[in-house]
């Protein structure tokens, strides 16, 4: 059943067994950071402390009942969460107003504007859409309140044009400039941002009557201490390189060696040890990763094969997972399967029971299973196991992917722990890991791929909804990949519709394939002047990577050209180049060499203005089912990776010239003269 789609205004009661929630504040353009907050309100809809505040650099309330998890990419943008234990928030709280800001830019450059409310399990419980959103640089996407005794959910939907300042003004917080004024920061070269504060009492704003301030003056003065909100610089620090070596055949000892790891157990416990190793070292992986599992920020510790008594029998989880701030640790059971390993539902189970009797928080599942979607589960458990702890799945893909994306694009500012944590990365990229990113189009492939060239598919073959599954968790993967390697949220598109329901999704590809033999997928990149479209075509053994650009919207159609024909001087000559004319259903296309020797052929006969370029290359597909060589993951991935930096990444949108102003006629000369 599809969760209420509330509209602005709309509110909904949350059932009486959700204990926690999740609110996920979604926007579409992953590219531009929202920094989200929540603002914890009393009666009168104003925050009594500065601790009411609950954002990136004070992530926590005071009680821990409401914590702030971070950002991350998904299929359908960014999206930030904000963790809700609704039987800790105090009395005195009446309203959790959900809110987001931009320091640079408005709502209206972000697109559709989204809250979603899930429960422990990811189930969604309440869903808001926007796009009204316009010139708001801060923006209440909605609230969690009281009536009574029971929690409700409100749609807001409401902007603030002077940003987080104007925002917090209203809620009772004072906005002060930094110390010293608005100047930059020496240390980091940034400018120094505004701190938050609870706006005086009426009592604070009293002239003092007393010698001797009581202990309840004494503790108002000490809530208006500020929060600061500025963010620290992030720093890249590279391990140290070793250079002392005779011979290009000495091999540097291993942190995490491969050396005699089998299958099977083995070979878990040692990726589950070199993990949790590496999590306690490295803080920020640690933070990375404990975010996606809804951990609050605090120090991590990691314990392996803890064993638990569960009527006459044991419970051995492959490592128990705790982080602590003041007086809240967090705690989590991990399960962790490498190679072909596959989770099981009864397994899942028994440490949902575990957890649920010893008051734990998360479950998590740790597998080479790659969701095609963020939040889905490899393995349905059941529901009323979920109402008191969560079950959340990492994939060992989303494991390399913080850490690479750490390594290449800063977070580490300690060499010796960018050491620790490129060993680990090693370690997990050798195939004896069992940690695989992506390498198996599944044991169903070869028999649906047959059947596509022999025309026998049919698109409710249980078959072809496999591999459809299999292409799409791939297609997410092939996102993941390109952001740790470029270092930029790169989105995955699905339409809104498959986004939140899998059979749907899984039947259209199916579909597809069947009919016309075709995989397909759409990936947005940041900064590029068009989507990176890859099209896998199994009945040619062709990969088909386009890009589409928006032509100059001025010159003649040769000076239109002649703008994109610069932009690809390096690029190969086979890519094809289609024109789209203003004039309805007229195109030309024609190889880039072509092109390059004489522009006319794409526009001589040609009538009407040119509005876009089309341009697309052809790559071999492989048809295997695994491996490097061969293979039909290995040839989409570098098609893919050939595609962006010959083609995509070397091309900029068209941006038309500053409009000028008249020049000054010689009466206007002679006048300013006089």
């Amino acid at each position: 059943m599809e969760s209420p789609l509330l509209s602005k205004g709309q509110n909904i009661a949350l059932p009486s067994d959700v204990l926690q929630i999740d609110a996920v504040l979604g926007w579409a353009e992953a590219e531009v950071e929202v920094d989200a907050s929540a603002l914890l309100l009393n009666e009168s809809e104003k925050v009594t402390s500065d601790d009411d505040l609950v954002f990136y650099n004070q992530p926590e309330s005071p009680d821990g009942s409401v914590r702030f998890l971070g950002a991350s990419v998904t299929g359908e943008g960014a999206q930030a969460r904000i963790s809700i234990n609704l039987p800790e928030v105090p009395e005195t709280v009446q309203t959790i107003a959900l809110v987001g800001s931009v320091a640079s830019g408005t709502f209206g450059d972000l697109g559709k504007l989204a809250l979603r409310i899930v429960d422990a399990s990811g189930y969604s419980l309440a869903e808001y859409d926007t796009a009204d959103a316009t010139t708001e640089s801060a923006f209440v996407f909605g609230e969690v309140y009281r009536r009574g005794d029971q929690w409700k959910i409100r749609a807001v939907g409401q902007g603030w044009e002077s940003g987080l300042a104007g925002l917090a003004t209203d809620f009772g917080v004072t906005v002060d400039e930094a110390p010293g004024g608005a100047e930059s920061d020496p240390e980091s070269g940034n400018a120094a941002e505004p701190e938050l504060r609870p706006a005086p009492t009426e009592a604070e704003a009293a002239p003092a009557t007393q010698t001797a301030p009581s202990r309840a003056s004494s503790d108002a003065r000490a809530s208006t201490r500020g929060v600061r909100t500025a963010k620290k610089p992030v720093k890249k620090v590279a391990p140290r390189a070793l250079t002392l070596a005779e011979h290009d055949t000495w091999q540097p000892a291993r942190l995490f060696s491969v050396v005699g790891v089998g299958t099977g157990d083995e070979q878990e416990r040692r990726a589950t040890s070199a993990l949790v190793a590496t999590m306690q070292a490295v803080r920020p992986f640690a933070r990375a990763l404990c975010g996606r599992l809804g951990a609050p920020v605090g120090t991590f510790e990691g314990y392996v094969e803890v064993q638990y008594a569960s009527g006459e029998s044991k419970v051995i989880p492959d490592a128990v997972l705790k982080v602590s701030r003041g007086s809240r640790v967090w705690t989590a059971l991990l399960e962790v399967k490498t190679g072909s390993g596959k989770l099981r539902k009864e397994q899942l189970e028994n440490y949902l029971t575990v957890a649920r009797k010893r008051k734990y928080d998360t479950v998590v599942s740790l597998s080479n299973d790659v969701p095609a979607s963020a939040g889905e589960l490899p393995v349905e458990v059941d529901r009323r196991k979920l109402t008191s702890v969560a079950l959340r799945h990492l994939s060992w893909a989303e494991v390399a992917h913080e850490a690479r994306m750490l390594l290449v694009h800063g977070g580490i500012d300690d060499e010796v722990q960018a050491w620790i944590l490129a060993e680990f990365l090693r370690y997990l990229d050798h195939p004896r890991s069992g940690a695989s990113e992506f390498v198996d189009m599944g044991r169903h492939w070869v028999a649906v791929r047959d059947s596509v060239v022999a025309g026998t598919l049919r698109a409710g073959d249980q078959k072809a909804l496999a591999v459809a599954e299999t292409w799409t968790s791939f297609s997410r993967h092939l996102a993941l990949r390109m952001t740790a390697e470029l270092g930029v949220a790169v989105k995955h598109v699905l339409p809104r519709r498959h986004a939140t329901d899998p059979a749907a999704r899984n039947a259209a590809v199916a579909e597809r394939l069947a009919a016309e033999g075709l995989f397909e997928t759409v990936l947005r990149i940041p900064e590029t002047a068009g989507d990176l479209l890859v099209v896998a075509d199994v009945r040619t053994n062709k990969v088909r990577c386009r890009t589409t650009v928006n032509a100059p919207n001025e010159g003649t159609a040769g000076r239109r050209l002649s703008w994109l024909i610069k932009q690809l001087k390096d690029a190969p000559g086979d890519v094809q180049v289609e024109a789209t004319f203003s004039e309805r259903g007229n195109q030309a296309c024609e190889h880039l060499d072509a092109v390059r020797a004489s522009p006319r052929v794409l526009t001589d006969g040609r009538s009407g203005d040119i509005v876009s370029f089309g341009l697309e290359q052809a790559f071999p597909m492989g048809t295997r089912r695994s491996g490097d060589a061969g293979s039909f993951i290995a040839s989409v991935t570098s098609s893919t990776d050939a595609f962006y930096g010959q083609v995509v990444q070397r091309l900029r949108e068209w941006v038309p010239a500053a409009p000028k102003q008249a020049e000054p006629s010689r009466e206007d000369d002679q006048a300013e003269n006089d």
